[in-house]
């Protein structure tokens, strides 16, 4: 996250030093992981079904409580199918040697969403109207092109890339600042979300170890690589004083958690270990993501 040069961290050193000190870490890191055990996702077990960043998808069983339908980012029907597919298809392997850890940061995340992320969002759910959410919700993807032109670009999706110039034009107009889509009324102008990550991926990087960051949620060692990318590229990040890119980063979360109360229970209860689950369904995602 930028920061004023004179900005010191604790150590004295600039913040900028430390975000470049802890890349190289986690590079080194991943080459170290190879040299550990893998966890196999096992085929036979629940299928599994979660949205990105620890927000699992509704079981089929179930009708989708949300009071209005996502934009694109989340799963959809089709990743849903995708998923099942995988699970009867064969196992995916994964490592995860750090999975001790790893179900700390998931239970802490857990009393998060149910202590503090989803009060917030049903309170906010009930005094704001669910068309004013979908426009911030629509504002903020339309506030994030750049991270998606981007890596179409690095990934060689040339007519991708010119798709998202098209919607960025369309929307910041006709669309007032993006808090309208008009551009939703063209099929051909329909996206998929990209990330640094999948662009890692493609280029043939593989997962490297599963990990789980406190609000994060969920990720690889790739992926978070990715994420520390992507985040030069978020319009949000160059906020200033950085608490106010924070506040904004969180009302955002507030406000997509709203569409989306209820999904996460109902997981858990299907889930015989929502943590494997979890982990399962974020790889098999992923390797989609990549794929396409």
């Amino acid at each position: 996250m930028k920061q004023n040069s004179a900005e010191k961290s604790g150590t004295g050193l600039p913040v900028r030093h430390i975000s470049i000190i802890l890349l190289v870490l986690v590079i080194y890191i991943a080459g170290c992981a190879h040299n550990h055990k893998t966890t196999e996702v096992p085929s036979a077990a629940s299928p599994p079904s979660l949205h990105q960043n620890n927000q699992p998808a509704p079981s089929p069983a179930k009708q989708k409580t949300t009071d209005s339908k996502n934009e694109e980012g989340d799963l959809t029907d089709e990743d849903l199918d995708f998923l099942y597919e995988e699970a009867e298809a064969g196992a995916v392997r994964v490592a995860d040697p750090f999975e001790p850890l790893n179900r700390v940061m998931f239970h802490f995340n857990d009393k998060l969403y149910f202590w503090v992320l989803k009060p917030a969002a049903r309170g906010y759910r009930y005094l704001i109207p669910a068309p004013v959410r979908a426009g911030v919700k629509n504002f903020f993807r339309n506030l994030t092109t750049p991270v998606r032109l981007a890596n179409c670009i690095l990934q060689g999706k040339f007519r991708s890339a010119g798709v998202e110039i098209v919607r960025f034009l369309m929307n910041s107009t006709a669309g007032m600042l993006g808090f309208g889509n008009p551009a939703q009324m063209y099929p051909q102008l329909s996206t998929k979300e990209e990330d640094l990550g999948q662009t890692f991926g493609t280029y043939g990087i593989g997962n490297g170890f599963y990990i789980v960051w406190p609000f994060l949620g969920p990720s690889s060692i790739r992926d978070s690589v990715g994420m520390i990318g992507d985040r030069f590229l978020n319009p949000i990040t160059y906020v200033q004083p950085t608490e106010a890119s924070i506040e904004i980063t969180a009302y955002e979360k507030v406000n997509d958690i709203s569409f989306r109360i209820g999904d996460y229970e109902i997981f858990k209860e299907a889930s015989l270990d929502p943590y494997s689950a979890i982990r399962d369904a974020y790889i098999q995602n992923r390797n989609k993501k990549v794929e396409e």
